[in-house]
């Protein structure tokens, strides 16, 4: 498939060119969920921000890519949380450690944002202890702060893991409608749109907003539960309730062949957006072919991933580094002229 026929394929109510969404920011070169991690996604020229939302303990939602706290904040170093460590099972997994939900906000405001993959982004080390943790709303603001009518800025926020929230009584897709009735941000050609692996999640915000609230977008997982997804009818399904779906970079790339994406392709066909998680430039992230030095943590060929999926008519990528995938979207675009 050319660029021409791919871009041609895209539903016509969708956005007119491929978009890049900074990943909880820009996380290749700043802590990840961190006001100076989003406010360069923005610099680096994203168009959306994607930030992780889970709720403390009082119902606030704030940014964190899962609710367990250790691995991107000091919480560990605080002796006055010691005795909060403890151990939980959520999606069939055992996990030790700190939790939001066991935290009020204003705890969680005493904790500091710290690199959660200092061995592949040793640099980022040097903002460590920095910046503080957000709430959605403080992200949301950031995004209209930036914002201008040549070049609006909006925010793509996930839900994680909203049927374990709401099942510990912290009721997740509510909280966020609350919050964002209270923001006035719930058209759907606001600032926020919302993603979740969890269908019932989406199908309940759509009954709290109506057929005009925000964008919704179901995220794909990569293992089998989330194959019935990607069919016909699948797709087709989740066109009653969202308007896009996020699978992984490596299921489009591992289905597509003769350089088309059936995947892709069927999606537009039923009227949806297709986002796709996560690229990221460290070896560690890309295809053997794709790799470049001897390390993890050497950058590889990154751009050569963008340009091949939206080769393939993604709408956008959801990726660490927004700066080599507006660079591969300008070569795409350079090529239609």
């Amino acid at each position: 498939m050319h660029a021409t026929e791919s871009l041609a394929l895209r539903p016509a109510t969708r956005l007119s060119q491929p978009v890049v969404i900074g990943h909880r920011g820009a996380p290749a070169y700043r802590p990840e969920h961190t006001t100076a991690s989003f406010e360069l996604a923005i610099d680096l020229g994203a168009e959306l921000i994607e930030p992780d939302i889970v709720v403390s303990r009082d119902g606030v939602l704030v940014v964190r890519h899962e609710s367990e706290l250790s691995l991107s904040t000091d919480v560990a170093r605080h002796a006055e949380f010691a005795t909060r460590r403890t151990t939980k099972v959520m999606d069939g997994k055992r996990c030790t450690g700190w939790f939001a939900e066991d935290f009020t906000f204003a705890e969680l405001r005493t904790l500091r944002a710290v690199e959660r993959m200092p061995e592949l982004r040793p640099l980022n080390t040097a903002y460590d202890g920095r910046f503080g943790i957000l709430t959605l709303g403080e992200v949301i603001d950031l995004a209209r702060s930036r914002s201008t009518d040549a070049r609006p800025i909006r925010v793509l926020a996930e839900l994680k893991h909203p049927g374990w929230s709401t099942a510990h009584g912290l009721p997740m897709a509510e909280l966020v409608a609350e919050e964002l009735r209270r923001l006035d941000a719930t058209d759907e050609a606001g600032t926020v749109m919302l993603q979740s692996f969890e269908a019932a999640a989406l199908r309940e915000l759509r009954l709290q907003f109506g057929e005009h609230g925000p964008q919704l977008v179901q995220l794909i997982d990569e293992f089998a539960r989330g194959d019935r997804m990607v069919t016909r009818a699948g797709l087709r399904e989740i066109s009653t309730y969202a308007q896009g779906i996020a699978p992984s970079k490596d299921r489009i790339l591992r289905e597509a062949a003769a350089g088309s994406s059936p995947l892709v392709t069927e999606a537009h066909r039923a009227a949806l957006t297709v986002f796709c998680w996560t690229l990221r430039a460290e070896n560690a992230f890309l295809a053997q072919n794709l790799q470049r030095g001897g390390s993890p943590a050497d950058p590889g060929d990154a751009l050569g991933e963008a340009r091949q999926l939206l080769d393939l008519g993604v709408d956008g990528l959801i990726t660490d580094s927004p700066d080599q995938a507006v660079q591969a979207r300008a070569a795409l675009l350079t090529a239609l002229v």
